[in-house]
Parts: C-alpha cells; structure tokens; sequence
C-alpha cells in the first residue's frame, strides 16, 4: 500500500526527488528495466521461435497503479528474471491502440494478459499485481500452461436474426437498470462512484415521457457526479472509491470530459438547473487550459499523478497557484482522432443546449484540424498521425457522430455529407460478410488476435446509424443500424455485463420515431434562426431537428412535405403527421410536449 503524507512531507518529498527520478521507468532496458518491445503479430513468431509466453503489459498513461507497478513489480529482481527467462514483456499504451483496448477493457487498467506462441489467452488478470504475487504467477505458467477458462472466454458466433430486443432480455435489462441504481446517493450499486452515461441518458428519455423514478435515478447521479468536478482547475475526475463521491481517483481522461460535457447538457435542456449548465461550463474551462492544442485540437488526456506512482489527494486539495508551484500532472498530447470526435459532439450538444457559440467554434476548429490531419481518402480517419495498425472502428465511428451532432447544431448539410462518408466507410471496413455476422469489429483486417465486435461500439455504431437514417432517409443506414441490433440483442451479449442501459437506449431509438421538428424559412432570415435556436433547445434524447431553407433544394430526407409560406416557420411532426405552422419560438416546446406524449 503506498504510504499517504501530509502536504509539508509532500513539499519535501518533491524537493528531494525531483521528476527526473521517474524518467528511467518510461525506458526499455535501461537501469535494470525490463527491455519491452511494442506489440505486433511478429511476437509469436519470436514466441515460437524461442519456446517463450508473451506478457502483455496493457496501461495507461495517465494511471496511478499502472505507475506503481511499474516501480514496484516490474524493477522487482526476481520478477524481471522470471520474465527474462522464458516471457517476452510488451507493453502498450491502450489509448493509443483501440483494438486491444476494447478487447480488455473488463482487466484495465493496468490488464495483464499472457499468450501462448499460437494466441492463446493463458492468464487475464486486472489491476495492480504486487512482486510476490506476480513471481508466483509467472512460476505457475510455466510449470502448467494451460489456459485459464475466463467468463469472457467464449466467443459467441451465433447472432440474434432479429434486431428488435427479445421480451424477456428487454424485461431483464429494465430489471437490471433499476436494481443496480444506489436510491440513496445515486450511481450504480458498487464501490466505484461515477455517472454511467448511458444509464443517465435512458433515465433522461423515460424522465421525460414522466417516469419519475427515471427522473430520480438520473438526477440522484447527476448531483453526486458534480463532487467529481474539480474545483480548482475545472474538468472531471474518473471515478471515486469508497462507495460515495468523496474519494476521487484524479485522473482526467478525454472521454470523461465529453460525455459527461454532452450528459450535462442535455440535463440543463430537460431540468434547467443552472448547476448542470455549470458542470459543462467548468468541463469546458478545463478543455480550454490544459486539453486544447495550439492547433485547436484537443489533446487525450492528464495524469493522475504529479510523481508517479505517489498518491496526489494533498496536491489536488490545493488552490490553482499552490499547485503550478509544484508543477502540473504529465498531459497526454496525442491528438487522436476518436477523442476529438467525443469532444465535438459534446461541445456541439453543449451549443445546442445553452446558445453560447464558443462551444461551436471550439467544435468546429478541431473538426477541421482533424479532417486536415487524421482523414483518409475514402472517409474514414487514422487514429494518430501514423498508426501502427487499424484503421479502428471508433476513430472513424466518434468523427462519424461528431458530424451528426455539428449537423444537428448548425443545419450545415456539408456536415452531414461527412457522417454520410463516415458511415459508409464503417460499412466497407469493419462488417463481417459473413451472412449470419452481425455488429461491427474493433479494427480493420486480421493478426493473430481476430478483431471481435464489442458492446460499447456497437451500442454507438447503432445509434449513429439509426439517427443517419433517420436524417437522410436511406434504408442502408437503417440496415447497419440493425446488424448493429443483432449482436447487442443476442441474450449472451445483452446480459453479459452487470447492466446495459446503452442497449435498452439504442433498442428504444430504432423502434420509435424521434421528436421531430422542422423549421422552414430562409438561413438568413432572423425569425427563422430564433425558431432554429428554441428547437435545439428543445430536450430529447431521441430526436430530428431540421431547417428547410428552399434555395437548397430537396429535404436530404423528404418524407414530409411542407408549404413554403410568407415567413419563417416550424413544423412539429410525429408518426408522419405534422402541426400546423408556428410562428413564435417560444410555442415550439409545448407544442412538441403535447403531440409527443
């Protein structure tokens, strides 16, 4: 356990063991360090070759036990003479490899995982592994290597025929939303405190069909969530142990910060608490001073660590200027592409939500660096500036909801041309066509290890495909949609994690039409752009909102048709019939209150 100290013996303590200490653990076979190589399919051939097991050191940049083992495990003599003799060590950053990421997100962070020479997964084992531990680990493989049967060991191949959820699993994952609620400070039942996007997001589309216990499940996380928000410098925190919100681990990761900036907006639209909009302002003041390049870009991540390896809860107790005199925790300037595409679309869903254009323009900056720098010629992304492997399915499916939400707040159709790219990038790269495969995999190609679809994308992937449809009409996209459906209802896959609210959201989009609001009139025309903006204000989790300005020519998706009148107006439409015209903005809301419940 590492020791705790006061502020005082921490001031000492950094004076007399300055960040310079800590460069030798980021170098391969320096000073007694084990000499990691980077992952590739070549390893096996080495593995084969040398009658050895591949260790997988899977870690985070920004994570305080991955440090510690470092330090601790992995500069511990008689492990690295374990390794040495008969392990070949690869570590691997999992930001910057989706793939491998995805695969072991449930042992992250840091994941130990061991391979035989033919791909085999021998031992999965999450977190922090102390020396003893570790020594008695490694022993133990090579005295028997058989693989270890993991509940996550069996691949389902078998897929559901239907996207449309089964009863029981439908009744089951309802079931699971609830029950894993914390009725009495909000989050999920369990140790680790943090807000569950998904599970926040279904609360908010049942809270507004008048759940109120939805409303209580999402309002219950979203006031604990708001502890996690740091006071000093802005941004989110990860998580907080103990079982409240009081015990942040002080880590602050890109997907973090956007998703709960999105979450938070869309909160403020529904509830019109100031403390929401101010969560996604205090995230955004944060973005501004540590996560945005020179460039616009965002960057991926910062430390949770100032020392690494060394808790920080003293360091992150103190105010904006006692802590730059210490210096500031280690940034993660990678610029990829998927963790742009989740801060565009939580800044474009902040625009919406509030009207300050800052959010927009940040937006629209680091969309275009990212088409200049990461796109491909076909319309998918790279996920760094060169990439090892992929192309990976996130990098072009986060860019591809990117746009959505950018179309969403500007009515720019050229935005929407881009999802339309994206989306048909992910067809031709990432879909198994294999006629009874169903979801998308991680990544592009083959390797020893065959890229595998996963909950979490496909949950995205189906979403974004089913707005697109929705968007331009095209039964294409609501097919992708559907194969998408396929893998996450197949009862193996639905009901494998502890609860699924992503499923039941996704599931709840495809079968139902969305608020659909539809404003006509010139994009120069004033009292048009006030209709515009009192519509995106308008709260929906599941919904279409269009500006028909006829010098465009045709809807993308003309499934309603609309009389051009004397002036600017909005139309508010649901299963295929529409209201008569609005003139004033401030009517939209209830109008669209009254002919959607």
């Amino acid at each position: 356990m590492v020791r705790r100290f006061g502020v005082m013996t921490f001031l000492v303590w950094l004076v007399l063991n300055p960040l310079v200490a800590f460069a030798a653990s980021e170098r391969s076979g320096v000073g007694g360090a084990l000499a990691w190589q980077p992952w590739s399919d070549q390893l096996f051939v080495q593995a084969k070759r040398e009658n050895k097991f591949i260790l997988l050191d899977l870690e985070a940049v920004w994570c305080h036990w991955c440090h510690v083992m470092d330090r601790e495990t992995y500069r511990n003599p008689g492990v690295i003479k374990l390794i040495e003799s008969r392990y070949i060590p690869v570590r691997v950053d999992q930001d910057a490899r989706p793939d491998l990421s995805r695969r072991y997100e449930n042992y992250g962070w840091p994941a130990t995982i061991v391979f035989n020479a033919e791909g085999e997964e021998i031992v999965k084992r999450a977190g922090y592994i102390e020396p003893k531990n570790m020594m008695s680990m490694l022993a133990a493989i090579i005295d028997d290597p058989s693989p270890i049967l993991y509940r996550d060991s069996k691949v389902v191949t078998e897929f559901a025929r239907d996207p449309l959820l089964p009863v029981a699993v439908h009744q089951e994952l309802l079931k699971r939303y609830t029950e894993t609620h914390d009725f009495s400070i909000g989050g999920l039942r369990q140790a680790q405190k943090f807000m569950d996007r998904d599970t926040v997001e279904y609360a908010l589309l049942r809270a507004k069909q008048g759940d109120r216990t939805a409303e209580k499940i999402a309002r219950q996380t979203l006031d604990g969530a708001l502890n996690l928000i740091d006071p000093a410098w802005g941004g989110v925190y990860q998580y907080s142990t103990h079982g409240d919100w009081k015990h942040a681990h002080f880590e602050k990761i890109m997907q973090v910060q956007a998703e709960y900036m999105r979450v938070y907006a869309l909160a403020y639209a529904q509830f019109a608490d100031p403390e929401y909009l101010r969560a996604g302002s205090d995230i955004h003041r944060y973005l501004k001073a540590f996560l945005t390049s020179p460039q616009g870009a965002f960057y991926t991540s910062q430390d949770a660590d100032l020392i690494k390896g060394r808790h920080s809860e003293d360091y992150f107790a103190l105010d904006d200027a006692a802590r730059r005199k210490l210096g500031i925790p280690k940034i993660d300037k990678h610029l990829y592409a998927r963790e742009n595409g989740w801060m565009i679309a939580g800044l474009a869903t902040l625009y919406a939500a509030s009207g300050e254009k800052k959010y927009l323009d940040d937006a629209i900056t680091a969309a275009d660096w990212i088409i200049q720098h990461r796109a491909t010629k076909d319309g998918g992304f790279r996920h760094d500036e060169a990439d090892k492997a992929g192309p990976y399915l996130e990098d072009t499916l986060a860019m591809g909801r990117a746009f959505l939400s950018l179309y969403l707040a500007t009515a720019d159709r050229a935005w929407l041309a881009r999802a339309g790219q994206a989306a048909d990038f992910i067809r031709n790269n990432f879909a198994d066509s294999h006629a009874t495969a169903a979801g998308y995999a991680t990544a592009a190609g083959s390797g020893t290890l065959k890229p595998r679809p996963t909950t979490e994308e496909n949950i995205s992937a189906a979403r974004f495909f089913n707005q697109l449809a929705r968007y331009t009409g095209k039964g294409t996209y609501r097919e992708s949609a559907e194969r998408a459906m396929r893998f996450l209802v197949t009862p193996d896959i639905a009901l494998f994690r502890l609860t699924d609210a992503g499923i039941l959201l996704a599931a709840d989009e495809l079968a139902n039409e969305p608020v659909h609001i539809t404003i006509v009139g010139g994009k120069g025309d004033v009292q048009a752009a006030q209709l515009y903006r009192a519509a995106l204000r308008y709260p929906a989790v599941n919904r279409r909102i269009e500006w028909w300005d006829q010098r465009e020519g045709a809807m993308p998706n003309a499934d309603v048709q609309y009389p051009q009148l004397g002036r600017a107006a909005a139309f508010v439409c649901t299963n295929k019939r529409c209201s008569l015209p609005v003139f004033e903005a401030g009517e939209i809301a209830a109008l669209a209150d009254r002919l959607n419940q």
